[in-house]
């Protein structure tokens, strides 16, 4: 294996509070040595005027392989969250048929070696087909390699099951994902209920809709000790239930994508289907709670919500179109662009939100999110200061439709290395 050295750049590890131009070293696919000079064997990498910082790591991708390969495939997302900056990404079980046996796991498993491009770790459902009837086989699901349990996009329904999969998490020391959402208060809606929904005639979805299933399962993780892991935050009334319960010493995490923190429901006043996405576009008090829960630390991670869908479903009539957009090729210049130039995060923060706690959330097998010596070499080299405009024709994802196509952003993805290859360069 070819040795690397990253040279000159400004190397940013949240795990070692780490944040000072120097070189790093990759040996045999691990981070060999700070603070070197230049081999002679070595590969080098100019980092100059580059942050240099732990491979991203996503919560929450969906790659719809197998069941809607037209949407996006496992090849096809994983080209995606590379060109987005990603190292490692955990999919979801959106699939048909869902992930909900061994075989189903190792499929996934074994299509992203295939691929080779990004790590792929697999979320298996929590019950069984996703019906939320019956709890999935969790142990064999977990002996086959599934560093956690979702239904995600769908919520966990029934508060029973949700309270016997915490307890079984625990026996296997994953998370339970769940994202909130009381479908009785949401049912036949297309966007935030409030004003912009009023004026336009659309069906709203309450926050309260959130914030009721939050409360539900922080309290039945106090009761259990299980592991809880809130994806896709989007009310100030969520935020601040997971606030109190952090203080309360209740175990849970939280993420919010960049959707809830930089876009709100004005947008749908355009009718366009691109904006039209779950947990919807809130009001702007809505979004400036979430970015306030980033700032605080109430919400751990930054977590993309890469919901694809081929271009012939999401040209319908905004009340036909699925929910869901393209986003995993954006997050990062979003988080530069919305959080660090206006100064909400400093460079140490947002890659902690984007890789170092995400490692910790899902207690991944292999060491990442850090750049410790003797770490596994998942690195990305991020150009802070680029600036581009977003072409959805353009994006590695099958999934061409983005809220932000056409929009200037600001720093992005130059050269990204998993187990110390490079995997891509811009």
């Amino acid at each position: 294996m070819q040795t690397i050295l990253i040279k000159n750049g400004r190397v940013v590890d949240p795990s070692q509070k780490l944040d000072r131009v120097t070189n790093i070293l990759l040996r045999d696919g691990k981070i060999a040595a700070l603070d070197v000079a230049v081999p002679t064997d070595a590969l080098v990498i100019d980092a100059t005027d580059r942050i240099v910082v732990p491979g991203l790591i996503d919560l929450n991708t969906q790659l719809r392989e197998p069941g809607f390969e037209e949407d996006e495939t496992i090849r096809s997302g994983t080209a995606a969250a590379l060109a987005g900056g990603y190292t490692t990404i955990a999919c979801l079980a959106s699939t048909e048929p869902p992930i909900d046996t061994q075989a189903s796991v190792e499929f996934v498993q074994h299509q992203a070696d295939r691929a080779n491009h990004c790590r792929v770790v697999v979320i298996a459902c929590v019950s069984q087909s996703r019906a939320g009837e019956q709890l999935a086989e969790m142990g064999s699901l977990s002996a086959a390699g599934a560093v956690a349990f979702s239904d995600a996009p769908r919520p966990v329904l029934s508060a029973e099951l949700m309270r016997r999969a915490l307890e079984y998490g625990s026996m296997f020391n994953v998370p339970i994902i769940n994202r909130p959402e009381v479908r009785d208060l949401t049912r036949d809606g297309v966007m935030h209920e409030g004003q912009t929904s009023l004026i336009l005639g659309l069906a709203g979805m309450p926050p309260e809709a959130e914030d009721v299933m939050t409360a539900r399962d922080l309290r039945l993780a106090e009761s259990t000790g299980g592991r809880l892991h809130l994806t896709c935050l989007s009310t100030s009334g969520s935020v601040e239930l997971v606030r109190n319960a952090k203080r309360n010493g209740i175990p849970v995490t939280a993420d919010v994508c960049p959707l809830n923190f930089t876009l709100d429901d004005q947008n749908l006043r355009t009718f366009d289907s691109r904006f039209k996405v779950n947990p919807p576009l809130r009001s702007s008090e809505h979004v400036t709670a979430c970015v306030i829960g980033l700032k605080d630390g109430t919400i751990d991670a930054i977590s993309s919500s890469h919901s694809p869908y081929a271009s012939e479903k999401k040209m319908q009539e905004l009340d036909m179109a699925p929910f869901g957009a393209a986003t995993i090729e954006t997050v990062l210049s979003l988080v530069i662009t919305h959080l660090i130039e206006p100064g909400h995060l400093t460079w140490l923060e947002a890659v902690e939100k984007l890789s170092t706690n995400p490692a910790r959330i899902l207690r991944l097998p292999h060491q990442v999110g850090t750049l410790q010596i003797g770490a596994t070499a998942d690195i990305t080299v991020i150009d802070p200061n680029l600036e581009w405009q977003v072409d959805a024709a353009q994006f590695c994802s099958q999934g061409r439709y983005s809220p932000y196509d056409r929009n200037l952003l600001r720093g992005r993805a130059q050269v990204v290395i998993v187990g110390g290859q490079v995997r891509w360069e811009r």
